[in-house]
């Protein structure tokens, strides 16, 4: 049975989101593990001061991996632009120059037979 086309592009983008996911967690899971690593030398806190400082911990670190991951797509975009700009333009050249060479080849054809 043959793929349509659409169903790659599906499977892909739901294999993009569900490894985005997998990511996300894992960094929850950090940032939850390094909060409880940070705070167990204070052990003059109480249970309740030991659990918001956890939660503050975690909140920082999730803004500054999301902040990370933006900056690194909006990176990723620029990139894909100027890379797509520098594929056009060089598909143009060897465009140009295979023309060249054929109109070339084609002018010293004729000049041949008109010999």
């Amino acid at each position: 049975m043959s793929e349509m086309p659409w169903q790659g592009a599906v499977g892909a983008r739901l294999g993009n989101e569900a490894e985005g996911y997998l990511l996300w967690q894992a960094t929850i899971a950090v940032a939850e593990e390094r909060a409880r690593e940070f705070v167990r030398p204070m052990d003059w806190l109480t249970a309740s001061q030991r659990v918001e400082i956890e939660g503050h911990y975690v909140t920082d670190s999730l803004n500054r991996a999301r902040q990370d991951l933006e900056r690194i797509a909006a990176r990723c975009v620029s990139l894909r632009g100027e890379y797509e700009l520098r594929y056009r333009k060089l598909r143009l050249r060897c465009v140009a120059w295979a023309l060249a060479v054929c109109a070339g080849l084609a002018l010293a054809a004729a000049v041949a037979l008109t010999r």
